[in-house]
């Protein structure tokens, strides 16, 4: 009997591997240990051929060990992870690695027994703080922590629990099971929570209405774009849509952008379903990752709320699909197995036969576009929930305006109007660090990364014996400041540009009587930190808030009145053609923040180019006008998503090399294409190959070509008859090269 495994590798088909009938019988679906080359590897088996086999079987390798007794992969789902394969052009033994939790890829049971819990001993529940010692605040924090938890009816906290509310909590948990305070237990690996009273749940008639259209469907396969208004209550459609689910005994998968919006929605989900919702995202560990994904597929849990890979997860029986803000940029994988899980969850739901909701204030120039051919229904909401007034927005021109620090004195004004009022501020800046460029005054010199074509970001801490360090956001590389200009010996250093550190800096000398909150990657890097600060913005304990695109998705601050962008000009002017599309969202996002209570609000714009017309559009028309503008745009370009691209990157030590290969395989599509129909011949662009626009990233030369066609099916063949020979390519050795489907970026 010959079986067929997937290895990771660069393989386009499963390996052929032989069963011995001594071992387990492997099922399809199910992983085995097999030989590969000089190691022993995990494998995903994808068919078992019973029928005879014209080959010599003593020179095959045989499977060493079956490792499941029952699919952990559905028939369905293996579907799609092998169409998946096909379209995206990726191996398929690494199109399962990425399905798969690390764990279950390195061999392990796939069943859980739970994760490490604790709760309070009987000697615990009578310790007071006087008991500890007076310098061991972590011990003391600790102990709050689960005399809170025991005031709230939770007997035990897990890892997860504890390092969501803690940290440096191991030691202290450590000490405390050695005095008897504590005692060890197998908790759930998920969070464990109190969810109290159920909350109202009363929706408008839009809100109804948009519920119903998906739950009078749910035995079929849909797709809906649900565009509401930023504040609009598209979290309590989704809600709606999944309690019908799961009166019919079904479960429901949930996608969000960013791991920073997972906790406080699991919170309203579990408050609103009372009943557990697990997660999946990079956040947490890989015992935490495991156990969601059994609980998942075992059925256990009902609701699964997670990030890109979520779109993975395998269902016991699957009800509906709903990806919130589906615009994203951050759904598309950019390297690896590079997949829109974005286009994924529709494909998954077409094979399932359920319905899929694409939510979105600013839905991308796709999905608006599949409303216009009818395969997506649209469902609006155009007020916003509770009555709340939708924030006025105006455009500041800054040209000729004396600029302090990046903000301008109609703005600083503003600020201290909504403050004197009882408001809260939102300033945004989409880049972090204090300065984007350090520069010697005397000579002009300026730091950059000696791996890539990029300055270095001055960040300014007090952490640093230096007072800061250098890093790049591309490489990540670090440096210590210089204490003097390598190039002329100056000491003299100017630090040009605006990131959120100085800005923050800046707020709290000019507001030296309020409090200021940043809220960037740099502030939210520990576990459970960015829970932390949002429940501080959210409570209105910071007058002022600074922050990146981080907090431009899906989170309510309801004392937010007014909203400030100091800097959107570099979004309207770009080499990327999505640019100004990302631009427009990313400004109504931010807008959102503001006035989404009863407080009317007020955002604030900066800019350089007030005459723009497709900004001018944008405030003063809305969203929709800007987009059908845009993809009349694009339509007059033949861009998507009139057209279909496909980029292959490769990047070289040297850069002849990665040239070299570019131009190998443009010399092989355009044989493939020369041999086409004649109907299709004039139907295939080839761009290239050029530099990317950053040529030089990570010490490495990077360059890539450009596949664009009316026709999907026909761009596809044509790369896919000249793959094989891509792989067996002396050219591909000397480079790492890879296949960009529908790309997002052209980075």
């Amino acid at each position: 009997m010959i079986v067929q495994v997937a290895v990771s590798g660069p393989f386009l088909f499963a390996l052929d591997y032989r069963f011995d009938a001594l071992l387990q019988f492997p099922v399809v679906g199910g992983r085995v240990s097999v030989p590969f080359r000089n190691k022993t590897v995990i494998g995903v088996v994808m068919a078992i051929l019973t029928d005879s086999v014209d080959c010599d079987l003593s020179k095959i390798k045989p499977i060493l060990e079956v490792l499941d007794t029952e699919p952990l992969l559905s028939d369905a789902l293996l579907t799609l992870l092998k169409w998946a394969s096909h379209y995206y052009h990726e191996p398929i033994g690494e199109v399962l690695q990425a399905a798969l939790p690390k764990r279950l890829r390195a061999g392990e049971a796939a069943e859980v027994s739970g994760t490490p819990a604790w709760q309070l001993s009987a000697l615990g529940l009578a310790l007071t703080l006087a008991d500890l010692p007076k310098n061991a605040k972590h011990q003391h924090a600790l102990l709050a922590c689960f005399n809170t938890a025991q005031s709230q009816g939770q007997t035990v906290l897990s890892a997860s629990a504890l390092s969501a509310s803690l940290d440096h909590w191991r030691a202290s948990v450590k000490k405390f099971v050695e005095a008897g305070w504590l005692t060890l237990t197998q908790g759930h690996c998920l969070a464990d929570g109190v969810w109290g009273q159920r909350p109202a749940h009363c929706l408008n008639p839009e809100q109804q209405a948009a519920v119903d259209a998906v739950s009078q469907r749910t035995t079929l396969f849909g797709a809906y774009l649900l565009q509401g208004v930023t504040g609009s209550g598209k979290t309590e459609v989704y809600l709606g849509m999944i309690e019908q689910v799961l009166a019919k005994g079904q479960q429901a998968l949930v996608l969000v952008p960013e791991i920073g919006l997972t906790p406080q929605m699991v919170a309203r989900f579990e408050a609103y379903l009372q009943a557990p919702v697990a997660t999946l995202h990079s956040g947490l560990n890989d015992s935490e990752r495991h156990c969601a994904w059994h609980l998942v597929r075992t059925g256990q849990v009902k609701v699964l709320l997670g990030t890109r890979s979520a779109v993975f997860a395998p269902f016991k029986h699957l009800g509906i699909c709903i990806i919130d803000e589906e615009h994203d940029l951050s759904y598309k994988q950019q390297e690896g197995f590079r997949y829109s899980a974005r286009d994924l969850l529709v494909r998954r739901a077409f094979q399932e036969a359920i319905p899929v909701v694409l939510g979105s204030a600013t839905p991308s120039l796709e999905s608006l576009h599949n409303v216009a051919q009818g395969r997506y229904r649209h469902l609006t909401l155009k007020i916003r929930a509770g009555n709340a007034k939708m924030p006025s927005i105006k455009l500041l021109d800054i040209r000729g305006e004396k600029i302090q620090e990046g903000v301008s004195t109609p703005l600083k004004i503003a600020m201290q109007q909504h403050l004197t009022q009882g408001g809260q501020v939102l300033l945004f800046l989409n880049r972090r660090g204090f300065a984007p460029v350090l520069m010697c005054h005397d000579c002009g010199w300026q730091a950059s990364c000696p791996s890539c074509d990029a300055n270095m970001t001055l960040h300014q801490t007090a952490h640093t014996t230096q007072g800061g360090y250098l890093q790049c956001h591309h490489c990540g590389e670090q440096q210590a400041l210089p204490p003097e200009c390598p190039s002329c010996l100056s000491t003299e250093f100017v630090k040009v540009g605006q990131g959120t550190e100085r800005l923050e800096e800046t707020i709290q000398a000019w507001f030296s009587d309020k409090s200021v909150l940043r809220i960037d990657r740099d502030t939210t890097r520990l576990k459970g930190k960015m829970a932390e600060l949002t429940g501080i913005a959210e409570r209105g304990e910071a007058d002022i808030l600074i922050g990146t695109q981080m907090l431009a998705k899906g989170h309510h601050f309801p004392n937010v009145t007014l909203v400030g962008l100091l800097d959107i000009d570099q979004g309207l002017f770009s080499v990327d053609y999505r640019a100004l599309e990302r631009t427009a969202q990313l400004i109504l996002q931010v807008a959102g923040r503001a006035g989404r209570a009863k407080k009317a609000g007020e955002v604030l714009i900066q800019t350089h180019h007030p005459e723009h017309p497709l900004l001018i559009t944008l405030i003063k028309e809305g969203y929709e006008a800007f987009a059908q503008k845009a993809l009349l745009e694009r339509q007059d370009a033949q861009l998507p998503p009139f057209k279909h691209q496909i980029l292959v990157r490769a990047e070289a030590n040297l850069a002849q090399d990665a040239m070299a290969f570019l131009q190998s395989l443009k010399a092989g599509l355009e044989q493939v294409h020369a041999r086409s129909r004649p109907e299709q011949a004039h139907d295939l662009q080839i761009w290239g190959p050029v530099s990317a626009p950053m040529q030089r990233r990570q010490g490495r030369y990077r360059f890539q070509l450009l596949l664009q066609s009316s026709k999907r099916a026909y761009l596809h063949s044509v790369l896919g008859e000249l793959e094989p020979y891509i792989y067996k390519s002396p050219l591909a050795r000397k480079v790492r090269w890879s296949l960009d489907v529908d790309p997002q970026e052209m980075v």
